[in-house]
C-alpha cells in the first residue's frame, strides 16, 4: 500500500468560519482510516500531525501536561511528530513549553517514570503534580487557529464533498467502506 498523498477534507469544513471544523474534518479522516485498520504509517505526515496536535491539546486542557504524559505513555515517537508539528504550525511558544516540559518528564528516574505511567492516575501522586505547569492556559498563542491555518494552506490539502471523499478514501483504500 501506498501513502495517501493528500489531506483530505470537506468542503463544508473548509468553508466554515469554525477554524475547529478543518481540524475535525481531519480528524474524521483519520479515525475511518484507523477504523478501517489502515496503520498511521500509510496516512499523509502532516494529517497525522494535525491529529495529534489535536490530541496534545485536548489532553493537556483536560488534564495538564501529565494527563498528556499518561495517557500517551509517553511515546517518543508522538512526541517528535508534535514537537515539529507545533514547529510547523509557528507554536513557538507552545513548542518552547513543550520542550521545556519534556525534559522535566525526561529528567525523572526511569523507575519513577515507569511507575508513573503503569499506576493509578488520581489520587495522591506526586509525579503527577511535578509535571503540571498552567502556563500552558496563559499562552497567547492559539493552536486551534494555526493548526487549522496550516492545513488550510496546506499544498496537499483537498478539499471534497462528504460524498467524494469517500469515493477517494475507498479508491486509497482499496475497498468499500461502511458509511
Amino acid at each position: 500500500m501506498q501513502k495517501l498523498d493528500r489531506i483530505i477534507v470537506s468542503d463544508n469544513s473548509y468553508k466554515s468560519s469554525d477554524p475547529y471544523k478543518l481540524i475535525e474534518s481531519n480528524i474524521s479522516v483519520i479515525n475511518l482510516l484507523r477504523d478501517e485498520r489502515i496503520h498511521p504509517e500509510f496516512y499523509h505526515p502532516d494529517s497525522r500531525i494535525s491529529y495529534y496536535l489535536d490530541y496534545y491539546l485536548a489532553q493537556y486542557n483536560n488534564g495538564n501536561f501529565s494527563q498528556f504524559v499518561w495517557n500517551s505513555q509517553w511515546e517518543n515517537k508522538l512526541n517528535d511528530e508534535i514537537r515539529r508539528g507545533l514547529k510547523m504550525i509557528g507554536a513557538k511558544k507552545h513548542l518552547k513549553l513543550f520542550i521545556e516540559q519534556s525534559e522535566k518528564v525526561d529528567a525523572l528516574p526511569k523507575a519513577q517514570l515507569e511507575d508513573f505511567l503503569k499506576n493509578e492516575y488520581f489520587g495522591d501522586n506526586s509525579t503527577r503534580d511535578f509535571l503540571n505547569n498552567d502556563q500552558f492556559y496563559e499562552l497567547n498563542e492559539d493552536l486551534i487557529t494555526l493548526n487549522s491555518q496550516w492545513l488550510k494552506n496546506h499544498p496537499d490539502l483537498k478539499v471534497l464533498s462528504i460524498s467524494d471523499m469517500f469515493t477517494e478514501l475507498e479508491t486509497f483504500i482499496g475497498r468499500k467502506i461502511n458509511h
